[in-house]
């Protein structure tokens, strides 16, 4: 398909509220999900939400075997997850650094949910409906958020620990983030 543009922080496309997804199946879907693969891929990111590429739906994608980036992080499932609805299993949280395409070249501490369950539909409006932790918990709260409006920089607590990923991560593969 193609890779699209993505959205960078100030754009007012960023700070909507999605839309719910309401046709599966279509070919129109496909080709918007083919094209957010094709871009997520491009840019070596962990993850992407619609409204990354200007359209306002609730749809997010994220997955990958191994990123550069991430040298850390387990294998996250590739996933279509659309109208999502996440659920913390429990109370605790922990703090770690993120990324992201719409902020590129920067990197923050994030306070994230440890373990929650995630529920949606895939690309055909079959339910979807995983436990996680870790990592693949961070990543979906942070392509949700996007869904809502809300970019990583807005849940740091201590912009100490918010800066370029070059100077905070020297030889990190800081081509993108996410």
């Amino acid at each position: 398909m193609s890779v699209r543009p993505i959205l960078k922080m100030g754009d007012p496309g960023l700070l909507r509220q999605a839309e719910p997804v309401a046709s599966f199946g279509t070919a129109a879907l496909e080709a918007l999900i083919a094209d957010m693969f094709d871009t997520m891929h491009a840019a070596n990111g962990a993850g992407l939400a619609a409204p990354q590429i200007g359209v306002n739906l609730q749809l997010v994608i994220f997955g990958f075997g191994s990123n550069t980036r991430y040298p850390e992080a387990p294998a996250v499932p590739e996933t279509v997850l659309i109208n999502p609805v996440l659920t913390p299993l429990s109370e605790a949280m922990e703090e770690d650094w993120e990324g992201c395409l719409s902020v590129p070249g920067l990197r923050g501490m994030v306070p994230r949910y440890t373990q929650l369950r995630y529920e949606g539909l895939d690309r055909n409006g079959h339910v979807i409906r995983r436990e996680v932790d870790g990592f693949h918990a961070r990543v979906v709260q942070h392509e949700c958020d996007h869904l809502a409006g809300i970019l990583y920089p807005m849940r740091i607590r201590d912009f100490g620990k918010f800066g370029y990923t070059e100077i905070l991560f020297p030889g990190l593969d800081a081509g993108s983030d996410d």
